[in-house]
């Protein structure tokens, strides 16, 4: 392991100015467990992971999941350090709606970004911070897109792939293809349920139909190892991802590709919107 993105949720039944004291206390509570760690260096930009690689420490990036954590107004002030935002998480909000199981074709039902998504979107880009459409419902991952700047890379971090397994959580082709237009990645995540099957075996099906229809620069992992998913059987932890790199390379993926699966991808996104 040479870095990873730490990911911190918004709870949404906090008031609005509840919202923004706890993601700013949470931010510096995070910053400081892990520069507790010698080993260990809080980066905001490929650049900054670059030095901890060469100090021979672990680059860790930080993420906002839950756009409603702060207001597009109060985007302009998000500390540096933060990298990523999921602008729609597990709950309706004022930016719009997620996908639900019970809505038709990749959780398309109901509302789509709203008019305060559009401008959050637009205040995300405006401060290089990388949109992320994980969560968000098909309305509101086509009105991200065009509210999006398309000189820069959205992408999917944790995600399935309706190709495989065909479940509200998952993307479509459609989807896919979209964010590998803007240069971005779709990560794909360990939780069973979305895999279709509780093996290494299913990510790696999904990576390659992310290959398949969107190039061998879209395909990225998204774990999502929050403590919450059912993970696959042979991926519990973090010292088994060397049995997820053996299925891709018994699936036929070459040295190369694993490469940019497992970090090179990402890290080229991050650079292409932040340096």
């Amino acid at each position: 392991m040479t870095g990873g993105v730490f990911s911190i949720a918004t709870n949404p039944f906090r008031s609005r100015d509840g919202r923004r004291m706890a993601l700013l206390a949470n931010i510096a509570r995070l910053q400081a467990a892990l520069d507790s760690d010698p080993g260990v260096a809080v980066v905001a930009d490929v650049a900054g992971y670059r030095r901890a690689r060469a100090e021979g420490r672990m680059g860790c990036f930080v993420a906002v999941q839950g756009g409603n954590a702060v207001t597009a107004d109060d985007v302009a002030w998000l500390p540096d350090v933060v990298s990523r935002v999921t602008v729609v998480h597990l709950t309706r909000s004022a930016l719009g709606s997620p996908a639900r199981p019970l809505g038709r074709s990749g959780g398309g039902s109901g509302r789509g970004l709203t008019a305060a998504g559009h401008d959050y979107v637009e205040a995300l880009d405006a401060r290089r911070i990388l949109v992320d459409l994980a969560h968000v419902n098909g309305p509101g991952f086509w009105g991200a897109l065009a509210a999006h700047d398309r000189t820069t890379p959205a992408i999917v971090s944790h995600t399935g792939v309706r190709g495989v397994h065909d479940v509200w959580r998952n993307i479509d082709d459609a989807q896919v293809r979209a964010i590998a237009d803007t240069g971005g990645v779709v990560g794909i995540m360990y939780h069973s349920g979305f895999l279709g099957e509780s093996s290494a075996e299913a990510v790696v099906r999904h990576l390659e139909h992310v290959v398949r229809v969107g190039g061998e620069e879209c395909a990225a992992l998204g774990s999502d190892w929050d403590g919450l998913i059912v993970t696959p059987r042979d991926l519990r932890t973090v010292a088994e991802l060397p049995v997820l790199l053996q299925a891709m390379r018994a699936r036929g993926f070459s040295d190369d590709l694993v490469t940019k699966i497992v970090g090179a991808n990402y890290l080229r996104v991050v650079e292409a919107v932040r340096g």
